[in-house]
């Protein structure tokens, strides 16, 4: 029985399930599942207690072992569940020597912990992944952790402190990618525009990616995962404005468009510096894309202040809005302010997400008729440059095709001659 796993979350989780396969695989473990879990909300931490319960009905006889920033955070609330056998923190989860360490089947929940202090880790090994299945496009991890401490977010606790990986060992990683035929590589992190303040010389994100392309050559088209846009760099500005492979889509943490709110949350931006760097990024790349994370019902936010969120997603025009809606996380100072009603949370996160459809629909529509350079990926989907859905049933996974969009259904892009019937 080979090793089977369930990740939720963000894609630095989906990089570090294919470090943890090879892991527990040089440990020799067998019949396992490995549930790598996720503490942004307190949905998600659900929807993975619901997803262990499951897979212990479904494989009565596999070991299941749990890890993330769930199980970092929460480890007493995995371990007293009868169907886990095991806990694994966030660093130890990388580490073969975790997986030769498990307990047998049937211990006490405390027996069952194998999680350390995650802020004593200092360093963040270059994990070498060579392949990431099921994947045409690779993440590349390149930061992991985070200094900050929002007042909603309890990443950090489960993260621990930033730490970077040597710019010489994404190099090598990258190349080793590149080996592998991928074509697009996906820089990412916890906080990945706070890379390299810890290696010496205090290299930038934007000078590791403007290394990275000119050092792998082979490297297509090159993304960055989820940034805060107030620590950009000029490097990846120069990159916006010069090259062709870095591509033309930004996924910006902004969580609220209210000055008090993000105030309250403890954000380092205002904004009017959200609307000044997406301005600045148009100047520089006309065709550039953003999405954006938002949080909606955010302690004492009023009506006026959601409005703002509102405004600030359409007057940038956000294509992409991933709506949070706000969740106590216990331990956090949010949690311990005067909250929201949970229904008003909810019909706000509804109202937000509907502008974001309206906002991708038009984005959609200006796309229309242009031409578009996608790279296919499973079930039919491919993506632009500037990362917009293209429905393209008849394109093989893995193709880089030059086409022309012809049409739009609200969430996808059509494009000319792929094969689309209906």
């Amino acid at each position: 029985m080979t090793i089977k796993t369930l990740t939720f979350g963000c894609r630095l989780n989906t990089y570090e399930s294919e470090v943890m396969l090879k892991a527990a695989e040089e440990a020799g473990l067998e019949d396992a599942i490995l549930v790598n879990t996720c503490a942004v909300t307190s949905e998600a931490v659900r929807q993975a207690r619901q997803a262990i319960r499951r897979a212990r009905r479904e494989n009565p006889d596999l070991r299941i072992v749990v890890t993330g920033c769930a199980a970092q955070t929460e480890k007493e609330t995995f371990a007293n569940m009868a169907e886990v056998d095991a806990v694994l923190g966030n660093a130890e989860k990388l580490e073969a020597d975790s997986y030769r360490a498990l307990p047998d089947f049937g211990v006490s929940a405390e027996e069952k912990l194998i999680v350390n202090d995650i802020m004593s880790v200092t360093e963040t090994a270059p994990q070498m992944v060579e392949s990431i299945d099921g994947h045409v496009r690779a993440f590349l991890q390149v930061q992991n952790g985070c200094d900050h401490r929002c007042t909603f977010c309890i990443i950090p606790y489960g993260r621990g402190n930033s730490r970077s990986v040597p710019m010489g060992a994404v190099i090598d990683q990258a190349r080793k990618l590149a080996a592998q035929g991928y074509i697009e590589v996906v820089l990412t992190g916890v906080d990945a525009t706070s890379y390299g303040a810890d290696l010496p010389g205090e290299p930038t994100l934007g000078l590791l990616a403007k290394t990275l392309l000119k050092q792998v050559p082979e490297i297509s088209r090159l993304r960055l995962s989820s940034i805060d846009s107030i620590e950009v760099d000029r490097h990846l500005l120069d990159l916006l404005a010069d090259e062709p492979r870095f591509m033309p889509h930004l996924h910006l943490s902004l969580q609220h468009g209210d000055d008090l709110i993000l105030k309250r949350m403890k954000r380092r931006h205002s904004s009017a510096d959200a609307r000044a760097f997406m301005n600045q990024a148009r100047r520089l790349r006309p065709e550039i894309a953003f999405g954006a994370d938002f949080i909606a019902g955010f302690p004492t936010e009023t009506e006026d202040h959601f409005q703002g969120t509102v405004r600030l997603a359409e007057e940038a025009q956000i294509a992409q809005l991933h709506v949070f809606p706000y969740s106590p996380r216990p331990g956090t100072p949010a949690a311990r302010m005067p909250q929201v009603d949970r229904a008003l949370v909810k019909e706000r996160a509804k109202r937000l997400r509907e502008t974001g459809q309206a906002l991708m629909s038009a984005h959609l529509e200006q796309l229309t008729g242009t031409t578009q350079k996608l790279l296919t990926e499973r079930r039919g989907i491919s993506h632009c440059e500037n990362f917009t859905p293209v429905h393209t049933p008849s394109l093989q996974p893995g193709q880089l095709k030059t086409v022309r969009i012809v049409a739009h259904d609200g969430k996808r892009l059509i494009a000319e001659g792929t094969g689309l019937t209906g």
